[in-house]
């Protein structure tokens, strides 16, 4: 009857094609999980660092919403019985209050939760970061807003465009990306992304389908170098990617919508990833002081508040009570905003001056002490374990042998052994508990390790025939962070090397055409699959594989 009542509806308003580009017959599923993760121990997955949520105001049944969702607390973030919000993210403005940017839509609109594709940006200001959020002006049409600030002002991404200001309280002046595909399939336009600056003001970003792109700015010019999805090789539909870079590494949460799992990733140069093992989130998160835990249906949209290390303090979330095709007009369901606070990662820092292998004797961690955290009483010394998180989060790594006390600080002397750090690893883990027994968890960059590299990025090649034999130009661009040193450059036709040679050392977002004398000839206008694969010291091997067509002229 639900899906009778919605054909009626988009027919009645003329919007067929979004019911085809939304089939009202997808059904979620579930995900089978990875039998190791069973052994995982707690904060060996990114969800147990969820924390019960402050109450605000009183838990009430005098809402909107599923007996599911009732009683909570309706001064959590941001909702209201006559809009339905969606996304949006909130920061620390200069003014000490917290602002969030978040998009609605009427409640009682004829499409119901599909109304999304009309939805308005808001800005809402709160005196607490849990809320509650109190609507303060209109930006613009726009949906799944994403607020990020640069060196010329903020910037709010949301589909297909984006809003500028130099101060958060706006004027806002819309605008949109140029983005430059560079010869790579991808959808760039009405595309959800997810934004991280980088040290040298640079910014790289992360779309939808999981492909990596760099902006000089983080404004106007974004250009695609990734040549496959970062995200992880399994089961999954995913989409609202969330990355967020703090004093230590960048991060990534991508949610597998359709079936309700997300997955966490940790990167050291924002654009080459490693997976963690466990859910980032799912179902289930949100639950108050008391104990009492509405059961939304999907949580999605995921943000964080970050902290000015910039660690994730808070999560953001858009949240619904019922599948989307059940929230319709003038019913009781309908989203909201909400906001949970997370364990925030303590500061610590590794001592050790020689990168660290698994013949190292002693690892020596400081860690710092912050408002509220006493490093000397505050730690359940015998549950600390120090390594690669591939050992930590399955409760083995290094144990402690003894502390030495540093002013407010303290330093923690690990035995060296089971430690499991390879040159794989660019971060280590610190795990365990507080003395209050709740959860300890930290991460620290590994000595030896370059955080700032070339990123080497090609186009497909130019073949032409010459008096020489056939000859192929390829153009490489350094989208990294540093200047690269020489590096090599193969063109290959199968397994078969069919051209090598060097490209010289690249400023950041500089470009080199690079002419390569190829080994063995290939018939004119003939159309093949090339691969381009980069090779540069310490740096990950880019292949990128097109398929060319040859000119159609001879050899002279």
């Amino acid at each position: 009857m639900i899906r009778h009542r919605k054909l009626k509806t988009l027919i009645l308003t003329g919007c067929i094609s979004l019911f085809v580009a939304a089939p009202l017959l997808a059904d979620d599923v579930t995900r089978s999980r990875p039998v190791e993760w069973h052994k995982l121990i707690f904060g060996g997955q990114f969800k147990d660092r969820f924390l019960p949520v402050p109450i605000k105001g009183k838990l009430t049944s005098d809402a909107w919403g599923s007996d599911k969702v009732l009683p909570r607390d309706v001064l959590n973030g941001i909702e209201d019985p006559k809009w339905s919000y969606w996304g949006g993210n909130a920061v620390r403005g200069e003014d000490g209050k917290y602002h969030l940017y978040v998009c609605r839509w009427p409640e009682n609109a004829d499409l119901g939760h599909f109304d999304y594709h009309n939805s308005i940006v808001v800005h809402a200001i709160a005196d607490d970061p849990i809320g509650p959020y109190v609507y303060h002006d209109t930006i613009g049409h726009g949906h799944n807003p994403t607020l990020y600030k640069t060196s010329k002002g903020y910037v709010i991404y949301c589909v297909g465009k984006f809003y500028f200001s130099k101060n958060l309280n706006g004027p806002w002046k819309h605008n949109a990306f140029d983005f430059h595909k560079r010869e790579r399939w991808c959808v760039q336009r009405r595309v959800n992304f997810t934004f991280a600056a980088r040290d040298d003001g640079s910014f790289t970003a992360i779309s939808r389908r999981g492909l990596a792109w760099v902006s000089p700015d983080g404004f106007k010019d974004w250009y695609l170098v990734s040549a496959e999805s970062v995200y992880p090789k399994v089961e999954g539909i995913f989409e609202d990617p969330l990355m967020w870079k703090d004093h230590v590494q960048y991060h990534l949460i991508a949610n597998d919508w359709k079936g309700r799992i997300a997955y966490y990733m940790r990167s050291k140069d924002g654009i080459h990833r490693v997976t963690e093992p466990g859910e980032a989130y799912a179902p289930g998160v949100d639950r108050y002081e008391d104990g009492t835990a509405p059961d939304w249906y999907k949580y999605e949209r995921i943000r964080v508040l970050q902290d000015e290390h910039g660690r994730a303090v808070q999560a953001h979330f858009a949240v619904i009570d019922s599948d989307k095709h059940s929230d319709l007009p003038n019913d009781r369901h309908s989203s909201k905003h909400i906001i949970i606070p997370l364990t925030v990662d303590r500061l610590i820092e590794v001592q050790n001056s020689q990168a660290i292998n698994p013949d190292t004797k002693e690892i020596r961690v400081s860690i710092r002490a912050e408002d509220g955290f006493d490093p000397h009483r505050d730690i359940a010394f015998d549950s600390l374990r120090f390594g690669s998180s591939q050992e930590v989060n399955y409760g083995r790594g290094c144990q402690l042998r003894s502390t030495e006390r540093v002013g407010q600080d303290l330093v923690l002397v690990f035995d060296g052994q089971g430690n499991g750090i390879t040159t794989e690893n660019f971060a280590g883990k610190l795990l365990g508990k507080t003395s209050e027994g709740k959860l300890l968890i930290g991460w620290a960059r590994l000595p030896g390790v370059s955080f700032t590299q070339p990123v080497l990025s090609s186009l497909a090649p130019k073949f032409e025939f010459t008096d020489e034999g056939l000859e192929a130009y390829v153009e490489v661009q350094n989208f990294g962070e540093v200047v690269s040193s020489e590096s090599s450059v193969e063109v290959l036709i199968g397994d078969q090397v069919l051209a090598s040679g060097s490209v010289r050392p690249l400023k950041p977002f500089e470009t080199s055409m690079v002419r390569l004398v190829c080994r063995e000839l290939i018939p004119p206008g003939s159309k093949r699959d090339v691969t381009v694969r980069i090779l540069g010291n310490g740096v990950p091997p880019e292949n990128f594989i097109k398929s060319v067509t040859l000119p159609g002229a001879t050899i002279k």
